[in-house]
């Protein structure tokens, strides 16, 4: 039987059509996936993302212990509230899971992983902090439900529609967070604009939604949510990388924190990558998907997710193809045993409703090398 969240009820109320996802009942749209990506564009719009989970990691080595565990180093974190993305790592170097980690307090942090992978994310930690003898607590918070509030109108319309969230989030840069009342807020997301996502305690979770929509915050499903995402160059886990890629094979390089020696699971396997995760731009009439074929000038490569983008009118796609691949090469991606062209580009595609591949499409002009 599959899971429901807290606001499943409000969802069945406003129309939702329910699909599965991630062994959850969620909602994919409302009516239009279409409008309402464009109102997280040009407004704001939410999402329901409380089957994403919360993980508590507790206990005086709490830092060391992360500082192990992933990939990109919590040593950066210095001011409680302060976040950063990261990866966690197998002995191989694959990507075990994709995360957000926040510093709460020097013995507690805060982990967002995705629902798919929770169990597995959890599982993994205990048996890391168990193999290490650190004393180190690892607390799923399955009483928390999430809201991303999202869009160029986003945190206005979530300060007018909720008591207490301005006072507390007004001043937060971008990946920080804060408590407010019995919440936590961050500046996060996970469509390329700004906002916040708000962990409640769960029965608080549908007066909250209730109160964002009359607030004009408009609810949106996964189908919108993963069109903003792929436009924002973030990756999905599962289908841009998994425990069989590296992070530097998958457009996260970024992540990986190298300097000072630090010695992270999975940090002796990985190596230069003969492969690349690169953003491409459909120049044919047609969609790109995901596991299509990429014919390039230094081999082949394959498209890991696509979509038709609303806000730049294209198909775009995030392909592993080889490293040798630069932005603004010419490529082929076989469509239903058609090669279309393509250009390949760096993500992202569009930040903040505004497109970043126009250079790579306008024609040149005469006594332009």
């Amino acid at each position: 039987m599959l899971k429901q969240t807290v606001l499943n009820a409000a969802h069945r109320a406003a129309g939702a059509k329910l699909v599965e996802f991630g062994g959850w009942e969620m909602p994919l749209h409302y009516g239009s996936q279409i409008e309402e990506h464009h109102a997280v564009r040009r407004a704001a719009g939410m999402f329901d993302v409380s089957h994403m989970r919360v993980v508590e990691v507790l206990g005086a080595r709490a830092r060391a212990f992360l500082r192990h565990a992933l990939a990109n180093d919590v040593a950066k974190l210095v001011a409680p509230g302060r976040a950063l993305y990261a990866c966690m790592l197998n002995a191989q170097g694959g990507v075990v899971d994709d995360l957000i980690a926040y510093f709460i307090a020097e013995d507690a942090f805060r982990l967002v992983v995705n629902a798919g992978t929770a169990d597995k994310d959890v599982d993994w930690l205990a048996r890391l902090a168990a193999a290490r003898s650190t004393g180190v607590e690892i607390v799923p918070r399955t009483d928390l439900a999430m809201i991303a509030v999202q869009g160029p109108y986003a945190r206005e319309l979530a300060w007018h529609a909720l008591p207490g969230l301005h006072a507390a989030s007004a001043a937060l840069a971008r990946f920080e967070g804060a408590f407010f009342r019995d919440g936590f807020v961050a500046r996060t997301g996970y469509t390329g604009e700004d906002g916040f996502e708000l962990m409640l305690p769960a029965p608080l979770a549908p007066r909250a939604w209730d109160a964002l929509a009359r607030a004009n915050v408009r609810p949106c499903g996964l189908g919108a949510r993963d069109t903003l995402r792929l436009e924002a160059g973030m990756s999905l886990y599962g289908q841009d990388m998994d425990e069989t890629t590296s992070p530097l094979e998958s457009g996260l390089a970024w992540t990986v924190e190298m300097r000072g020696g630090r010695d992270f699971v999975g940090r002796s396997a990985l190596a230069a990558p003969s492969r690349a995760l690169r953003g491409l731009v459909l120049l044919d009439p047609g969609v790109l998907r995901a596991h299509q074929p990429v014919h390039t000038a230094h081999g082949t490569g394959q498209t890991t997710s696509g979509s038709f983008a609303p806000t730049l009118g294209r198909s775009i796609a995030l392909a592993r193809v080889p490293a040798g691949v630069a932005a603004g090469d010419p490529v082929e991606v076989e469509v239903r045993g058609k090669r279309l062209r393509a250009i390949a580009v760096a993500p992202p595609f569009v930040r903040d409703g505004k497109s970043l591949i126009d250079r790579f499409l306008e024609p040149k002009q005469e006594g332009q090398p």
